[in-house]
């Protein structure tokens, strides 16, 4: 866990529990104790707290996360007139497209997952709801990146990295700026198997009514069939119509 000054530790060590939990998919108390390097009864006391207001539950001993944050979640997916919007949008995508479509949001640097379909031509990957990923290496990324002033941008850049997931992953930030550029100036943005081998995708930004960026709408599927004219032409006249529908259905939402 990083720190700062303005922390508060006692938080810091709840959070950390938590995120101990689900990549360990449950813990104990020694275990949690060791990795996040506090005394096992300061664990144990987290845990406890965390357990009476309902966040874990206790199976045999070893802790895990509850479906309260299920809720908070929902909430979290539900707050915008967008998000709501979007995953009509996400399911339509699929179908037209076969492939498999993603709305996503930018937090904290990182992309998120809102809302995922599998079409017919699709691969399953790892985009679970919630989970993030990198913006350098992703369609979805790079087009809401696109959004950004250049400063942004680059507190980005500084604050993630430019990690390579494949050796098709952009690692320079000249390289990335200008395939920003591009992407503003086409509307999509494209990734050809630079997060995960075997798979591309197209990308668009989606605005909210006042301009600001609300997040992404994406189609992905297998690079060797998704590739030419599919994914160059056909899949962006799909994807920036779809876009309008969305935001023309956010503007009349009322």
């Amino acid at each position: 866990m990083e720190s700062d000054h303005s922390n508060i530790r006692s938080v810091e060590i709840s959070l950390g529990i938590i995120q101990q939990l689900v990549e360990r998919d449950g813990a104990r108390v020694t275990e949690l104790a060791e990795e996040l390097d506090i005394a096992p009864s300061t664990a144990h006391n987290h845990l406890r707290t965390l357990l009476n207001n309902g966040f874990v539950i206790d199976e045999g001993s070893v802790y895990y996360p509850s479906l309260e944050f299920l809720h908070v979640g929902e909430y979290a997916r539900q707050r915008k007139v967008g998000y709501q919007k979007a995953e009509q949008h996400v399911k339509a995508l699929a179908e037209e497209s076969g492939g498999r479509t993603h709305f996503t949001v930018l937090e904290h640097g990182h992309g998120r997952y809102v809302y995922t379909k599998t079409g017919d031509l699709a691969v399953e990957t790892f985009s679970r709801y919630g989970s993030q990923f990198p913006l350098h290496v992703t369609a979805a990324g790079k087009a809401m990146l696109a959004e950004l002033p250049d400063w942004q941008i680059q507190e980005i850049v500084d604050q993630c990295g430019l990690k390579a997931l494949t050796d098709q992953s952009i690692t320079d930030e000249e390289e990335l700026f200008a395939e920003l550029e591009a992407t503003r100036e086409r509307g999509v943005a494209f990734n050809f198997e630079e997060h995960n081998k075997g798979i591309s995708a197209v990308a668009a930004s989606v605005q909210e009514p006042n301009g600001s960026l609300l997040g992404a709408l994406t189609i992905s599927g297998p690079a060797q069939r998704f590739k030419g004219d599919l994914i160059r032409e056909e899949f962006p006249d799909l994807l920036l119509a779809r876009v309008n529908e969305l935001e023309l259905d956010i503007v009349y939402s009322d």
